[in-house]
């Protein structure tokens, strides 16, 4: 049988806290929201500003000219006369195919050769002692006319045999394999001893490295994203992109140096939907190597009358970004409503990381920038001040997402 004294507590410790809440809401009424006194926030009132812009994108360094060097003859790989993956000048022998059995051709062909010489001198001299006794009528004019054919066929074939010579004699000199370029010679895949195949076997590859190219894409949209910005008056582009090329390594790291567009195509891949534009940076230095993945910030842009709201100020929803700005309800306090944003890019004012408005906000607009972690929306809030607005940046521009 439970305690009588124990029973009856049990049954009046309900009544107890609907009392001890409908006290608490007495006491808080017209506190704030919720009960929680009202935030003191930090608002910005946005005005239209000029801010530049930069445009990122992966790129792959490559040499501004690439070589495949390969065997132009037949034959056993003789010789490897450089140090693999070494610079190397144009001109310099690289490779030498062993030469011999050209060598022994050549020789067969100057025998030829002089054979059709003196097959042409004697058809020479047959027709200058025919064509006179054809003249006076002791021997018939077919005998002439046919000495005369013999010194033509023999002048052809003295030409077709300097012709064979000259060839072999040009194959033979492709037995000594030179660089065509300077730059960085690759890997040798092929060994001395190997049988290498005219036309076919890759000897090695020379980049030439300064200045190196870097080809990046660009994606359709894009750019008719871009184009429509332009066409609107909200974004200038450099004149025949004349853009400032910075160049960000896999360490984080940025070449001191700036480059430059160089090609843009006009032609969209239709495999990728991109197109294709190239950077050009000197790389006397080497310290770009081809193959290299790098990042490629495109300097130069400036957007015209945008509007950009500091990063603390963005917050994260169900249905996407969003900031608070300051506003009235129906009884004329100061409350934080919910605006829905779409951004753009980010970009740096001073020491402020502002995220570009695409849409969502209006130049007026009070922004609240501190102390969002405590509202909620249609919050009570009480204004604490303006946030100084961020000046023009034009130090640190606008970076793609």
């Amino acid at each position: 049988m439970p305690h009588p004294v124990r029973a009856f507590a049990i049954r009046a410790f309900p009544f107890a806290v609907v009392a001890l809440v409908t006290a608490c809401g007495e006491s808080q009424q017209g506190a704030g929201f919720h009960g929680f006194p009202p935030a003191a926030v930090t608002t910005l009132k946005l005005a239209p500003q000029t801010l530049p812009a930069t445009y990122e994108y992966v790129g792959q360094t490559t040499g501004s000219k690439e070589v495949e060097v390969r065997a132009r003859v037949t034959g056993i790989l003789e010789r490897k006369l450089f140090r693999e993956g070494a610079p190397v000048r144009t001109g310099q022998q690289l490779f030498l195919i062993d030469p011999k059995p050209l060598q022994a051709q050549a020789a067969a062909l100057d025998a030829d050769l002089a054979r059709a010489r003196a097959q042409a001198a004697q058809a020479d001299r047959e027709l200058a002692r025919l064509k006179p006794l054809a003249e006076r009528r002791a021997v018939g004019q077919k005998e002439a006319d046919d000495a005369q054919s013999n010194l033509e066929i023999a002048n052809a074939s003295v030409k077709a045999a300097q012709a064979r010579l000259a060839e072999l004699q040009l194959q033979l000199g492709y037995t000594r394999v030179t660089a065509p370029i300077s730059g960085l010679s690759s890997r040798a895949p092929k060994s001395e001893g190997s049988l290498v195949t005219a036309n076919e076997t890759l000897l090695t590859t020379i980049s030439q490295v300064d200045p190196m190219w870097i080809p990046f894409a660009v994606a359709e949209n894009e750019q008719l994203a871009l184009d429509h910005a332009v066409k609107e008056g909200r974004l200038t582009l450099p004149k025949d992109y004349a853009f400032d090329v910075a160049v960000q390594l896999a360490d984080g790291s940025t070449l001191e140096r700036k480059g430059r567009i160089n090609f843009a195509d006009t032609r969209i891949n239709p495999s990728t939907g991109t197109f294709e534009l190239r950077a050009e940076v000197r790389n006397a230095d080497n310290a770009l190597k081809p193959g290299q993945f790098v990042r490629v910030k495109l300097h130069g842009a400036v957007r015209n009358n945008a509007l950009a709201v500091p990063q603390v100020a963005v917050l994260d929803g169900p249905q996407g970004k969003f900031v608070y700005v300051a506003g009235r309800d129906k009884d004329g306090k100061d409350v934080a409503t919910v605006r829905p944003v779409t951004l753009g890019e980010w970009t740096s004012a001073g020491d402020t990381n502002l995220w570009i408005v695409e849409s969502g906000l209006k130049p007026g607009d009070e922004v609240i920038v501190d102390g969002v972690a405590k509202l909620r929306p249609g919050a009570p809030i009480v204004l604490g001040g303006a946030a100084p607005a961020p000046k023009d940046a034009p130090a640190k521009a606008a970076t793609k997402r």
